[in-house]
């Protein structure tokens, strides 16, 4: 039986999947992330493959599969093309770490398109710790957004945490009237003196990318508590995802009546004003679109494009049995 095997990298963590052309998820797992951008002291490109030749051979190995044995193999990884020059060398890591060429790699985005909307033509769009959307319509694909925290990622939880951080230094120096954001950050930090916040951004993060997302989570508490700057923080953050969705939208050239299917992905999303919002705006802007619940996570996304790749998709009956596996949270080991 034909089995595809599904990567979707990310910042924090890898997940991995193995399912048939029956629609019958093998196995789950999850290993280290593989973004090394933005990581001058890290392995490089090299950590692409020193990830996946550990992950994909245990995973077969769970499920009773011959890493051979896979038909096709799709990869989305972050940063994936956004460095042109290391594509070929991160290219080379993956056929070693698989063994065989029966591959293909993308940005990780495309997975969490294929996996929302089952790889029907609509958009997706990303909040995580960065952001952005991508979309297909007719074949032809459109990217918005994710150009990095530095100067981009807008709505995001890194977005969110550091516009958090600078309303902490507001209310702290009096330029803001105290709220329950002071005092969620301080103890969600650890601060004995405000000021700290300072080496810890600056110093003591060694992963200062993620530990600022991090904080995208006692904001929308604070939020919840009834502090207003917090509240506008989360407000923008939505108005800015619907921004991204609504430029694919227009790129695509969907009519103004033509319906589009919208979802998204993200632990953004998981905060409720920011879900709340983000649904509002879109009905203003884009009242034909039809948001969707996420089909499927990235990952059973990246095995559906496996299959594509293949030339064998999987079938209506297939898909469902695999988005009701899904939902029952099979995982390998």
């Amino acid at each position: 039986m034909d089995v595809y095997l599904g990567v979707d990298g990310g910042g924090t963590k890898t997940a991995l999947c193995l399912v048939t052309v029956d629609g019958e998820l093998l196995a789950r797992s999850s290993a280290p992330g593989t973004y090394y951008l933005g990581r001058p002291d890290g392995p490089g490109v090299g950590l692409v493959e020193e990830v996946l030749a550990e992950a994909v051979p245990a995973l077969c190995g769970r499920a009773g599969v011959a890493p051979a044995a896979v038909r096709h193999a799709f990869l989305g990884l972050p940063g994936y093309g956004e460095v042109p020059a290391d594509v070929p060398a991160v290219r080379a890591g993956v056929g070693r770490a698989l063994g065989h060429e029966r591959y293909q790699c993308a940005n990780d985005m495309v997975c969490a398109w294929a996996g929302s909307l089952g790889g029907a033509d609509g958009i997706n769009v990303i909040a995580g710790t960065g952001s952005m959307t991508y979309g297909e319509r007719a074949g032809h694909g459109v990217r918005v957004g994710g150009w990095s925290e530095l100067f981009g990622d807008e709505g995001s939880g890194y977005w969110i945490g550091r516009r958090g951080m600078q309303a902490f230094a507001r209310m702290s120096d009096g330029r803001l009237p105290e709220g329950p954001l002071l005092h969620l950050l301080r103890r969600h930090l650890q601060l004995d003196n405000d000021l700290e916040l300072i080496d810890l951004a600056l110093n003591r993060w060694p992963d200062r990318r993620r530990a600022v997302a991090a904080l995208s989570v006692p904001i929308a508490e604070a939020a919840s508590a009834g502090d207003t700057a917090a509240h506008r923080i989360l407000q923008d953050a939505a108005g800015e995802l619907v921004t991204l969705v609504t430029t694919t939208h227009r790129r695509l050239g969907f009519g103004a009546g033509e319906t589009a299917l919208v979802s998204y992905s993200g632990g953004v999303f998981a905060v409720p004003q920011v879900r709340d919002a983000f649904a509002a705006g879109l009905r203003r802007e884009v009242p034909a679109a039809e948001l969707r619940t996420p089909l499927l996570p990235p990952v059973l996304g990246a095995a559906l494009l496996a299959a594509d790749a293949a030339g064998t998709p999987l079938e209506a009956s297939a898909l469902d049995r695999l988005v009701a596996a899904a939902g029952r949270q099979v995982t390998a080991g």
